[in-house]
């Protein structure tokens, strides 16, 4: 589990179809074999580090659904911890796991701030609400407005020079995660309107098989 506020930016080493090497420093300190760290917003597990750099195994499925699959040496990504019990929450509860991607397509200056605007499924978007959390490349943001396949976010200057945001550009893809906790609240709201299965109940706890 993570929160969101990313620890730091690394730099990509080594790219390959079995793993990812990244220069990084800070979330090093923090880490153990077999641990979780989100990379872009990816929770992976760790295979090797030291305190220059760490390895993590990806699979082919996590390449295909991510923007990982696209990562070449020297590409900067986000990075982040997990979260120990008893930490603080700064942004909000993020699994690293990526619904979706999708894709900038606008980048407006706002006074100091920068609005972009983000292209998603329908299947994203059905989770999207406005003043809502939700996940871009692993960082916590607050959703803007909202369109039927797009949603807008507004950003300050510090999350903008410490994340990768700086080098988005319009076409850039990123990784989609959405709030856990309205997905549970949708399909809740979904079950009540329509029968509740067996199947319902085995998969929210109520029934062991």
């Amino acid at each position: 589990m993570f929160t969101g506020i990313i620890t730091e930016v690394g730099k990509v080493l080594e790219a390959t179809t079995a793993k990812l090497v990244v220069a990084a420093g800070k979330v090093n300190a923090n880490m153990e074999l077999g641990q979780s760290v989100a990379v872009n917003g990816v929770c992976l597990t760790v295979t090797a580090f030291n305190e220059r750099y760490f390895s993590v195994e990806v699979m082919p499925q996590t390449l295909r659904l991510t923007n990982l699959g696209r990562l070449r040496p020297a590409e900067k990504v986000n990075l982040e911890n997990a979260l120990a019990l008893g930490g603080q929450v700064g942004g909000h509860l993020v699994q690293g796991h990526i619904d979706a991607t999708g894709k900038v397509t606008t980048i407006t200056r706002e006074a100091e701030a920068k609005r972009i605007k983000i292209s998603a499924s329908p299947e994203v978007m059905r989770y999207v609400v406005d003043k809502g959390f939700i996940a871009v490349d692993g960082i916590s943001l607050t959703v803007a407005d909202t369109g039927s396949n797009w949603f807008g976010i507004s950003i300050v200057g510090y999350t903008l020079t410490n994340t990768t945001i700086v080098d988005w550009r319009a076409g850039t893809l990123v990784n989609l995660e959405t709030d856990i906790i309205g997905k549970y609240v949708a399909k809740l709201a979904s079950a009540r309107s329509g029968t509740v299965t067996r199947r319902f109940l085995q998969e929210q706890g109520f029934l062991v098989t």
